[in-house]
């Protein structure tokens, strides 16, 4: 078991004290997932991302783009232009991430109509 100079505990995500739980909860909520999706198909502008992300606002685009540039996954690029030019990218780590992401959502775009008819099945009836 590895541990920080601080006693953090590493590559344990069952524990409380693990920083892998931030990380993961970065990478996997739904807007996430949904921008690095997008960005593994390339270099995007923010409002590309904004109008291909059906239901995000800006201010979760924005917040969600600066999780994920703080944590490595993200590239942001201004462009000295006027008005200035800011496109995203992800970075090496972050088409890592992607890729396996990308593996998720395809399992679950395959599967979908079991897993539709399980969740039908499994609703209790009022």
């Amino acid at each position: 078991m590895s541990l920080y100079a601080s006693s953090t505990i590493i590559g344990q995500v069952l524990s409380n004290n693990c920083p892998s739980r931030e990380i993961l909860e970065h990478l996997t909520n739904k807007w996430s997932v949904l921008i690095l999706r997008c960005l593994s198909e390339g270099v995007h502008r923010f409002n590309t991302l904004y109008k291909r992300i059906e239901g995000i606002s800006e201010k979760m685009l924005a917040q969600t783009l600066k999780i994920l540039e703080r944590d490595g996954f993200v590239l942001r690029t201004v462009y000295p232009e006027v008005p200035p030019r800011v496109e995203y990218q992800l970075s090496i780590i972050g088409a890592q991430a992607a890729e396996k992401i990308n593996t998720l959502i395809v399992w679950i775009e395959r599967n979908l109509p079991e897993l539709i008819a399980q969740q039908n099945h499994s609703t209790p009836s009022n």
